[in-house]
């Protein structure tokens, strides 16, 4: 795919502006939830993280803007957005993570995050626009995302997922028996409202038992009252000045 700046990419503020990405202007856009999973990911200066399925490089990259002493790279399947991600300031593999390159099996990680697609299109419709599609359409299976995860990591590293809530009993049911300590922190819109998105995180080697914490409220308030922001203080705080979303 070709590329005219003015037409087909805009530039975009992320965390306050303290990070800027281009990314397409139509088809698949970073949004919230690679916010959100980069901000739970509790790395250490000198730690490295991997990020499966990065797209522009939003989670890795606001991972490095929060914690710029981690070592940060990604992997991502299409050439269009491998390049974004790349301009954008990440060290970035075009890669299929079901068929990883010898050097990349070679390594492991003290951190794997991704995001991978969310819809199984045995239930759902295909996005019009390939980009998108294959954002959000799930192609490869969920749990070969939490195969190639696992075997990334270093012993005692961290996998960190987001994922829609009705697909959680399928990332359990992926997790290999190296990984342990699972956690898992529910997202729901509103106070009163169902969790839709969950962020899952395990530990290779782990031995503590599972955790499922009290659910992140997104918005203010119980229903949509007005257009405008209503996040709420601690939500805004991690989309906005780019802090850590604690467990």
């Amino acid at each position: 795919m070709k590329l005219t700046l003015e037409n087909d990419l805009t530039y975009d503020a992320f965390l306050g502006g303290k990070l800027h990405l281009w990314q397409p202007r139509r088809g698949y856009r970073a949004g919230v939830d690679p916010v959100l999973l980069a901000a739970s990911v509790e790395a250490k200066p000198g730690q490295t993280a991997l990020d499966l399925g990065c797209g522009v490089g939003a989670a890795a990259l606001c991972l490095k803007a929060r914690l710029p002493d981690v070592d940060v790279f990604g992997v991502e399947r299409q050439a269009f957005y491998a390049d974004l991600a790349q301009r954008n300031g990440l060290n970035v593999l075009q890669a299929d993570l079901a068929a990883l390159p010898a050097d990349v099996r070679q390594r492991q990680f003290d951190h794997v995050l991704a995001n991978p697609p969310y819809f199984d299109r045995s239930a759902s419709v295909a996005a019009s626009d390939v980009g998108r599609e294959t954002a959000m359409g799930e192609a490869t299976p969920l749990q070969k995302w939490v195969e190639v995860a696992a075997k990334r990591l270093k012993p005692k590293g961290y996998v960190h997922f987001i994922h829609r809530a009705e697909r959680l009993p399928d990332l359990l049911a992926a997790l290999p028996s190296s990984m342990g300590s699972t956690q898992v922190l529910p997202i729901a819109p509103r106070t009163g409202r169902r969790a839709e998105l969950v962020i899952l995180r395990a530990r290779k080697e782990g031995r503590a038992a599972f955790e499922l914490f009290y659910p992140r409220i997104l918005h203010c308030g119980e229903k949509h009252e007005k257009d405008g922001e209503s996040y709420t203080a601690e939500i805004k705080a991690v989309l906005r000045d780019g802090a850590a979303l604690k467990f």
